[in-house]
């Protein structure tokens, strides 16, 4: 949401994101802060949308602890 400011001059709030995507606020909150969560496509569909921003700026891929452990 930080990228969003300062390439908007908006501030994106948590409640303000669930108003525009219409999803709730602990689910903004959940993906924001926690780990792992699981969530639907259409979920970051509409923060996507709404952030103008492409799925990728928003998830990063990293290995699995187990595979992180034998590499190491």
């Amino acid at each position: 949401m930080e990228t969003y400011r300062r390439r908007t001059g908006e501030r994106m709030t948590y409640e303000l994101l669930a108003k525009r995507t219409g999803l709730a606020r602990p689910t903004i909150e959940s993906l924001a802060s926690r780990d792992g969560y699981n969530t639907r496509l259409s979920t970051i569909e509409k923060v996507c949308r709404v952030l103008g921003c492409q799925p990728g700026d928003l998830l990063a891929l990293t290995a699995p602890e187990d595979t992180q452990n034998e590499n190491q």
